[in-house]
């Protein structure tokens, strides 16, 4: 069977329309269908693994639009015994601490990526 990595490197890409991160959920649903997959969190996408992120409070004049609950998402996703990866350089380089991340997200260096990819057949980058 090919295992699979979804590289996401842009954060909150279309989750006004969708509620939900559209690549966090289609590596869910394909797991859910008997793949084996695996996240790579990178970019400004690491922020996905922030534990205490709110990305509520957009509204259009009086109506309020229900943000992502990326939190909730990623954890079941960990749940799930997907294996989700972070770039931890890219965490630094964003001021965030490694512990205010989601317990069982592996951290890797940058320079591990190509490890991790060649681990897999196939790259589904978002």
């Amino acid at each position: 069977m090919p295992r699979y990595l979804s590289i996401i490197d842009s954060a909150y890409r279309a989750t006004i329309e969708e509620q939900d991160d559209t690549a966090v959920w289609f590596t869910h649903a394909m797991k859910n269908g008997g793949a084996d997959v695996s996240i790579l969190l990178r970019g400004d996408a690491v922020s996905y693994a922030l534990m205490n992120q709110d990305a509520k409070g957009l509204r259009f004049g009086s109506r309020a639009v229900k943000g992502p609950d990326m939190v909730r998402d990623l954890k079941a996703v960990v749940e799930r015994k997907i294996p989700v990866h972070l770039v931890a350089d890219d965490l630094a380089e964003r001021g965030i601490s490694a512990s205010q991340t989601i317990p069982g997200i592996e951290h890797i260096a940058r320079d591990g990526i190509a490890r991790l990819i060649e681990g897999h057949d196939r790259i589904l980058s978002w």
